[in-house]
């Protein structure tokens, strides 16, 4: 005779009903039994509001046995049903789904409270220590798949760190937005946990969570690897499928130090650089143009799913989920296969200094401070209205660094640069005097940031070789890009602000004054090798009323455009690597935003056609002259010719390649020519103008250096040898030695 069900406790019941419960899978799913009751298991379901549930158990010929099960209390229905026995007589939970009847309409399904833990014990011990370098496997939703004597049992399993709450249940599509499926807390890992089958690629979900103070708050997953489409939140369920055909660019890159070859950078923000492209139309217009122009990387702001799209994507809410805006992951996963495939590098803009307050986010996840940091001093970031990631939690950090991992892992990425590091370096950082907290020293630096930046720079270059690590730091902070074992943050390379900031300054000069200001143009040279340094025009630039690169320039259009040409040819000839913003190739009058696209239409005025065509003669000399880029982080591969003409607004200086071959650069700008100029040279012999920003072809004056020029033994500047050259306004050349 079969058993009755056992009795459970109905405040018991009521908790799994309810989920506010560390452990439903101890009441729910198939439990054995005591070995004198028989070879029998206790089926127990929640299903709220069913007016009939039944157990359906499998035969060896593939058969189904009904089992009608009874309501117990709180929607929670159980029955008693045969349990597999082998031929030693070790018993085995059955294997069942359940249907249910609600009025007129009947489903089917399998039960998610008869399957173990998706996470093993190495995995819990991982997280625990905070040293899971691939996080985003374990947590969030992955898609598993279990062998059955049916055939495999497939589904997505849920995980998500919670550990101050009191329930935690999944709620989405597959459960229609209802409350059936409390998860189960695994130990002391604060992970809570659920395998469901049948659920796959597509399902919209979220994980309701019960804080200590009792109230439900719906949350997207933080490591979601897709969302919806905002302003909608829900995260969703996706799969890695696609194939990538970029094995030559990866193994090339595991092979080199990419700071030490050429780096000219495009910074692109995805959803204005041509409206109403998604990442797949991208990958074949945004390739071409880049390959086109001859930059060697892109730069992308931050792909991050983001509730506001005026943030640019600086207030990241899904930190493993490239934006739905533009495609599905697989799709954002082919715009950087084409792009590797066409020999174009991907940078992508990461945020890991601040994140917003959004409801349905990270902000009080479990209802307590949980990734950012409790004290408001130390955990809001004024400046933005956001807040600030408990570095010094080591679970907090285990997510940061782990999300940086699966960028490069997951989706190729060939570098991240990292946004507003200084923010993170300094606790008085926007602080008023008693706002802020010194350190355990007494000190103003923020610790646990500067060590969660040495773990995620180490972690990031020894796990992905060949990636670049890249810091938008504004201060003097010391050894940012030294290596992390000699005490440095161990980034690779690091944002030149000063040299940014010193030089549209100067730019912005009527040339009539500049000659009072040459300094700041020399000032650069000072520091230029004490970190590795890319000479960043980036967007922060030509937005919010500082106008675009163009209307920086003093003058009338033909020196304003003049003037771009000659400072691209200053930044693309000084030490350090380039990085330009979208549009500032094209000289475009209007700043940029986010609302609308770039100016496409300026290409057909001759002068606008020709800086975009100046931009793209520069990236090839670039790329084909190692004497511009060999020895960027090394004063001896820099050399001054004419640092003190204030008068005339002229520089004029040699880099030189690792073998020791010259080239020579003269930038005026000064808004006349200068005829005869008398310039030492590093070398003798014969020397050929490579490069003239005011050649007719730019939209020039044409003042340039033809045929060859043989180097006379008339000594200047110190130097043996020299050359008298024409010097056009507002311009540059390069001269290259035969």
């Amino acid at each position: 005779m079969t058993p009755e069900p056992p009795a459970v406790d109905p405040e018991v019941l009521t908790a799994v009903a309810q989920g506010t419960t560390h452990d439903p899978h101890a009441v729910l799913g198939p439990h054995l039994l005591a070995p004198e009751e028989g070879p029998y298991a206790v089926v127990r379901v929640l299903r709220p509001l069913a007016d009939e549930v039944v157990i359906l158990t499998g035969g060896p010929d593939g058969s189904r046995t009904e089992h009608p099960t009874t309501h117990q209390a709180a929607g929670v229905w159980s029955v008693v049903v045969p349990a597999p026995v082998d031929d030693d007589g070790t018993r085995h939970a059955p294997d069942y789904r359940v249907r249910s009847r609600y009025g007129d309409e009947t489903t089917t399904t399998d039960d998610p409270y008869r399957f173990l833990p998706s996470l093993g014990e190495m995995d819990l011990h991982l997280i625990g220590e905070g040293r899971h370098e691939t996080l985003w496997r374990v947590l969030g939703a992955n898609l598993k798949s279990y062998p059955a004597a049916g055939g495999d049992i497939t589904g997505t399993s849920f995980a998500v760190w919670a550990p101050n709450a009191r329930g935690v249940r999944l709620v989405g599509d597959h459960n229609r937005w209802s409350s059936v499926h409390p998860l189960r807390s695994l130990g002391s890992s604060g992970v809570w946990e659920i395998f469901v089958p049948d659920v796959g690629v597509g399902c919209r979900y979220k994980y309701e969570i019960c804080g200590p103070d009792g109230v439900w708050r719906a949350k997207a997953d933080p490591v979601a690897k897709a969302s919806e489409t905002p302003p909608a939140t829900a995260s969703v369920v996706a799969a890695a499928d696609h194939e990538w055909n970029d094995g030559e660019w990866m193994a090339r890159r595991a092979s080199s130090d990419p700071h030490a070859g050429p780096i000219s950078v495009y910074e692109v923000h995805l959803a204005s650089w041509r409206p109403g492209l998604g990442y797949r139309e991208l990958a074949e217009e945004l390739t071409a143009y880049v390959t086109e122009q001859g930059f060697t990387h892109v730069e992308l702001m931050p792909v991050a799913e983001h509730p506001f799209g005026g943030s640019w994507g600086y207030q990241v809410t899904g930190y493993f989920a490239p934006t739905a805006r533009l495609g599905s992951p697989d799709d954002f996963r082919y715009l950087v296969d084409r792009l590797h495939q066409a020999g174009v590098g991907v940078i992508l803009d990461w945020v890991p200094a601040h994140f917003p307050r959004d409801e349905f986010a990270l902000a009080r996840f479990d209802g307590t401070p949980l990734y950012e940091h409790p004290d408001p001093r130390r955990g809001e970031q004024l400046d933005w209205g956001t807040l600030v990631f408990d570095f010094g939690r080591r679970e907090v950090r285990n997510f940061l660094v782990a999300n940086a991992t699966y960028w490069f892992e997951e989706f190729h990425a060939d570098g991240l640069r990292v946004d507003a590091v200084a923010s993170m370096l300094y606790l008085d950082y926007s602080r008023e005097e008693g706002g802020w907290t010194p350190n355990v020293h007494g000190g103003r630096e923020n610790l646990e940031a500067i060590s969660f930046l040495q773990e995620a720079n180490a972690t990031a270059y020894r796990r992905s070789p060949g990636v670049m690590m890249i810091a938008e730091e504004s201060t003097a902070f010391p050894g940012v890009t030294r290596p992390t074992d000699t005490g440095g943050l161990g980034f690779g390379l690091k944002w030149n602000m000063g040299w940014m900031n010193d030089s549209l300054r100067y730019m912005a000069k009527d040339p009539m004054y500049r000659s009072h200001h040459h300094g700041e143009l020399t000032f650069s040279l000072v520091y230029a090798f004490s970190e590795q340094y890319v000479l960043p025009i980036s967007h922060d630039e030509v937005v919010h009323g500082k106008g675009s690169l163009l209307s920086k320039m003093p003058g009338d259009r033909w020196q304003q455009l003049a003037g771009v040409r000659a400072f691209l040819t200053y930044q693309w000839t000084h030490p350090g690597k380039q990085l330009l913003f979208m549009g500032c190739e094209l000289a475009q009058e209007a700043e940029w935003s986010e609302g609308r696209g770039l100016d496409w239409w300026h290409l057909d005025d001759p002068g606008h056609a020709g800086v975009q065509r100046a931009v793209r003669d520069l990236n090839a000399l670039y790329r084909a002259t190692p004497a511009l880029w060999e020895r960027d982080f090394d004063g001896s591969g820099f050399e001054w010719l004419e640092a003190d003409d204030a008068a005339r607004n002229v520089l004029a200086y040699a880099r030189r390649a690792a073998d020791g071959t010259p080239v020579v650069v003269v930038v005026n700008f000064a808004g006349v020519p200068h005829e005869g100029y008398r310039l030492g040279l590093p070398d003798g012999g014969t020397w050929v103008e490579a490069f003239c920003s005011d050649a007719l072809q730019y939209g020039g004056s044409g003042v340039v250096n033809t045929g060859e020029l043989h180097a006379e033994d008339v000594p200047s500047h110190g130097r043996r040898h020299s050359l008298a050259l024409r010097v056009p306004p507002l311009g540059g050349l390069v001269l290259r030695r035969q």
